[in-house]
């Protein structure tokens, strides 16, 4: 039992220290960014543009679903008016970037996953690195950019969708009943820069580790095609946990 426990947390070690060491290997690559536009350009497509319309009917039925359940309950201590602030905090502080973070890693992350794990089983990795091409700068370093700037305007469309959709069941819900000028304008009083820079902030950090985990997955990939399954589910579920932990750790740091 103690040697299981000693095993677990000496694996635990090694995988943080290799994942640390990939993340400065990336972030040293970053100067050869506009060298590499073209596949930046491409993985930003695949992130944003991909997956905003799953985000967008995620975000607005998120929202309407939030607006319907609180604002049932507030009318009946009659302070239903506060669903504009409610809706809104919760969209940009929490659900908006901790939603799409993982709908962003569901779809985006276990196919950086597959995909590097695939060239990593089929021996395209050891080839660039014979052509002196560092697979970090070809593969994780514009992965990595594209989440970076592609899920926070993920965020901020789900941010606007969700809000919408809290106004539009509040104004025609006959329990709740909130008009949407009334809605907007509490709203409008609660959510400020702050507000909206820590949600970003959550945003930028989860989009990194949806695409460093991938990454990371990816090259440690091995065992043929049975291999890259369990690579792209190992992806997803340490994007998932990650993801999580880092909310908490950041919302405690914001508060």
């Amino acid at each position: 039992m103690i040697e299981a426990i000693g095993r677990q947390l000496l694996n635990l070690a090694q995988t943080t220290g290799e994942m640390v060491r990939l993340f400065a290997q990336t972030v040293y690559f970053f100067r050869e960014a506009p060298r590499n536009l073209p596949a930046i350009f491409r993985q930003t497509a695949e992130v944003g543009i991909g997956t905003l319309p799953v985000a967008l009917v995620l975000a607005l039925f998120v929202g309407m679903v939030l607006a319907l359940q609180t604002g049932s309950e507030l009318a009946l201590y009659g302070t239903q008016e506060v669903i504009g602030a409610i809706v809104g905090l919760s969209m940009v502080k929490e659900l908006g970037p901790v939603m799409t973070s993982l709908l962003v890693a569901g779809r985006v992350g276990s196919a950086m996953a597959a995909e590097v794990g695939a060239m990593q089983v089929y021996e395209e990795i050891d080839a660039l690195r014979t052509l002196e091409i560092s697979p970090v700068r070809y593969l994780a370093m514009p992965r990595l950019l594209a989440c970076l700037v592609a899920v926070p305007c993920l965020v901020i469309f789900a941010m606007l969708v969700g809000i919408a959709g809290g106004a539009f069941i509040s104004d025609v819900n006959p329990l709740i009943n909130v008009p949407y000028n009334v809605y907007y304008e509490n709203m409008i009083r609660a959510i400020g820069y702050e507000e909206i820079l820590k949600g970003l902030t959550k945003a930028t950090v989860f989009g990194g580790i949806v695409a460093h985990v991938g990454c990371y997955v990816g090259f440690k990939t091995k065992g043929g095609a049975r291999g890259i399954g369990q690579s792209t589910t190992r992806a997803v579920v340490m994007s998932f946990v990650m993801i999580l932990v880092a909310d908490y750790f950041l919302s405690r740091l914001m508060m």
